[in-house]
């Protein structure tokens, strides 16, 4: 299995970091619901959000990996010559939100716990598994601009989530009804 990529194939360093930051924003997707909605108890929310944040964190370096390795892996395999125009120009567009929506998410997220009055009245840092504190611009804490990235945040948990089931059922409509190789290239096919 090759590491880079060809306009056959993707190569396995490209297919771990898909499926690796997929797995990770649906479980950062469905966590962040949960400990929003669910979670009752403020020191379990607390925790809850800490994990959230931290994971968050790893989405948004490996959204950069990401990025930096589409740069160098050689060219991109591309929709089979038969897909349709309007098919190939919704794929480009979704693929722009889900790339825009996997850096969005993770810097809204900490614009707002950084922009928190709370967070300063508590003295909490935004720290990343404990081991590191992200950096904190807004001290003391600016509400207006916490109100705005919760407001971003949210939305965007809305969008990437819209465009993601719009993704996930494009690949198994190109794998079941079209019968191409788009979703195998992506896997182990």
């Amino acid at each position: 299995m090759q590491i880079m990529n060809t306009t056959a194939r993707w190569g396995w360093m490209s297919k771990a970091i898909h499926w690796i930051t997929a797995i990770l924003i649906v479980w950062q997707l469905g966590y962040g619901v949960w400990m929003t909605n669910f979670l009752a108890d403020p020191l379990d929310q607390f925790a809850a959000t800490q994990v959230h944040k931290s994971w968050g964190f790893v989405v948004f370096v490996l959204a950069v990996a990401r990025v930096i390795w589409l740069l160098v892996s050689g060219p991109r395999p591309g929709l089979p010559a038969d897909t349709p125009r309007w098919q190939k120009r919704a794929a480009h567009a979704s693929h722009a939100v889900l790339y825009s929506m996997i850096f969005i998410l993770p810097l809204s997220g900490w614009v707002m716990s950084a922009a928190s009055p709370l967070q300063d009245l508590l003295a909490i840092e935004n720290m990343v598994f404990g081991a590191f504190a992200m950096p904190d611009p807004w001290v003391p804490g600016v509400e207006w601009v916490e109100n705005v990235a919760h407001f971003v945040h949210f939305w965007s948990g809305i969008l990437l989530g819209v465009v993601l089931v719009a993704h996930i059922g494009a690949a198994l409509q190109h794998h079941f009804k079209e019968k191409d190789d788009v979703l195998k290239r992506m896997t182990v096919g």
